[in-house]
């Protein structure tokens, strides 16, 4: 059951004078736990504006970002179950949606709350490398990787297009899949740096086993690809590979 016009006492949420609606989970027993759980998201809040970044543990900031969608009662169940289903903080905000809904406690509002976070991050370290040379702003870059690969539970493959100046023209999301020439045809990957004026690039690709050590076969479409783009004037500057363990440069390694 919904309600318009309820929400956090002495919170205010962003278009709540417009009456949005908000709410997950089942409605409580009329002022069961009221003041205990008003008095436990104050002290929470407290916490957080006066204390930064590390005064909450990774299930209460969950929980803090859940008092969005669920408007009364406990969330650190829910917190807690998604930590356990999911890992950690970052693998439930990298979770889908749809995975987070089989949790229970977690319905459309409270997912689409932990999305946007998620998406506000990714926006977030992605502006720190639009527009600036990328090998000047190597840290950014790996932070904005991290952020949007490290936890993904397949293997995807991007190409980051480079103008003459190394700053980003496209992050191309070339498919997902084992990294090798079945998935990867060097003379697409060239051609399109072609199409998009493109005179270098960076190969990426995640390892979902968390493990980022480069494999055979990233060690060989990675000579090809370089070899290819040579022909025609496009540099390979690098090969990074992303995992929860870290991440690893076939350039510092001495691969390419």
């Amino acid at each position: 059951m919904r309600e318009q016009g309820q929400f956090l006492p002495g919170v205010a949420l962003p278009g709540a004078e417009d009456g949005f609606e908000f709410g997950d989970g089942p409605e409580p027993v009329a002022g069961a736990g009221k003041s205990a759980g008003a008095g436990h998201r104050a002290r929470l809040r407290a916490r957080l504006l006066t204390g930064g970044a590390e005064a909450l543990a990774d299930y209460e900031v969950l929980e803090y970002l859940l008092f969005a969608a669920i408007k009364q009662g406990d969330t650190k169940p829910v917190a807690k179950a998604l930590i356990a289903q999911f890992g950690s903080l970052a693998g439930v905000l990298n979770a889908d949606p749809r995975a987070l809904q089989r949790v229970k406690g977690v319905g459309e509002t409270s997912a689409a709350a932990l999305l946007s976070v998620a998406t506000a991050a990714r926006r977030m370290t992605r502006g720190e490398i639009i527009r600036k040379p990328v090998l000047g702003s190597w840290q950014a870059l790996i932070d904005y990787l991290t952020t949007d690969m490290a936890h993904l539970t397949v293997e995807r493959v991007r190409i980051l297009y480079l103008d003459t100046r190394n700053r980003l023209i496209e992050d191309h999301h070339l498919g997902d899949g084992s990294i090798d020439e079945a998935a990867i045809h060097p003379r697409e990957v060239i051609r399109r740096a072609m199409d998009v004026g493109a005179s270098a690039m960076i190969l990426v690709h995640n390892h979902p086993s968390g493990n980022p050590e480069p494999s055979r076969a990233d060690i060989q479409i990675t000579k090809r690809i370089a070899e290819a783009g040579r022909l025609l004037g496009v540099t390979v500057h690098d090969h990074v590979i992303i995992g929860r363990e870290g991440h690893t440069s076939l350039r510092a390694k001495g691969l390419i």
